[in-house]
């Protein structure tokens, strides 16, 4: 069953009432509702249509946080062949926050690193909520610099809250391992493409997302701190997120447009949770373009737009 978000409460009340109406057709072929069902039909995707169309920035990051919207595995399911996951940081231990290994999109042969948050209770523990530790930046360094090593262009897929602020995570040098990161994604002879695909928060996004092109799906988000954390800070009180979501200009459509992003991935109506299929295709089809443009240029030249583009924001 589809989990419903608190804007969306209209959409599912007339969508409760389609499936309750086929189940009644179901139960007693004597009842013809079928016109019925059509025009609640029509009604609800007006409903969901003219909703998505109009999100507030909050909204927005509701949608990005959606439980049962696509993760990293169900990614690496839809676009990549022969996935051969590399676990480890070689100092401490591996995080299971942050995956990655050897892939082929598309035929093309890539490093492929991600967030992965979970999609059960169980799974999200595992996982950590995709907040990592030093160890995953560390692990996602070793695998950029393992690609460099060998010519094999990196995409990385974020989607966390943010760097885990865990007291042993500071003992074990969170913020270096984070610069560090940062500093081997800027460092890359190799192509690198980026993509936001849930939430991109904070230092533990970008340590993974200083790409030569970033891309993000339509109903993402991408900001320096949480709008709850903004909100806490500003005025004290958590209460005030959808005002600081406002001001803080965490949309694709904003961050586009502040050069932030390159690139927005069209999501299906009513976001990728409804359509994982097609948002993943859809994603695979991005990337894929995205690849070919940049491997045409050589080391030099992606180290240089790297850089420039990343110097030119703000």
């Amino acid at each position: 069953m589809l989990t419903y978000l608190d804007f969306e409460k209209p959409i599912a009340e007339l969508e409760t009432r389609v499936a309750e109406l086929k189940e009644t057709a179901n139960s007693s072929e004597d009842i013809d509702i079928d016109a019925e069902v059509g025009r609640l039909e029509a009604k609800a995707s007006k409903l969901l249509r003219d909703t998505y169309a109009k999100l507030s920035p909050w909204q927005k990051a509701q949608v990005a946080r959606h439980p049962e919207r696509p993760h990293f595995k169900d990614y690496v399911a839809g676009i990549a062949d022969d996935f051969l996951p590399l676990a480890g940081d070689r100092a401490f231990a591996d995080d299971p926050a942050i995956i990655g290994g050897l892939a082929r999109i598309d035929g093309r042969r890539v490093m492929l690193i991600g967030h992965e948050k979970g999609d059960d209770t169980a799974s999200r523990l595992k996982h950590n909520f995709g907040m990592a530790k030093p160890e995953g930046y560390r692990k996602a360094i070793r695998l950029m610099q393992l690609a460099d090593q060998f010519g094999l262009p990196v995409v990385s897929l974020v989607d966390t809250p943010g760097a885990f602020p865990g007291v042993q995570a500071e003992e074990r040098g969170q913020a270096e391992a984070i610069a560090r990161a940062t500093e081997q994604c800027l460092g890359l002879h190799v192509p690198m493409i980026a993509v936001i695909v849930g939430e991109g928060g904070s230092g533990g996004a970008i340590a993974i997302a200083a790409a030569n092109r970033v891309l993000m799906f339509e109903h993402a988000v991408y900001s320096v701190i949480s709008p709850e954390g903004c909100a806490s800070i500003l005025w004290r009180t958590a209460d005030k997120a959808a005002d600081a979501a406002e001001a803080m200009k965490i949309t694709a459509a904003d961050l586009q447009a502040l050069g932030v992003v390159d690139r927005i991935v069209t999501e299906p109506l009513g976001g990728a949770h409804r359509d994982p299929e097609s948002a993943v295709g859809a994603l695979k089809g991005a990337i894929v373009e995205e690849l070919a443009g940049c491997c045409s240029l050589g080391p030099k030249e992606l180290l240089d737009q790297r850089r420039a583009k990343f110097l030119a924001i703000g």
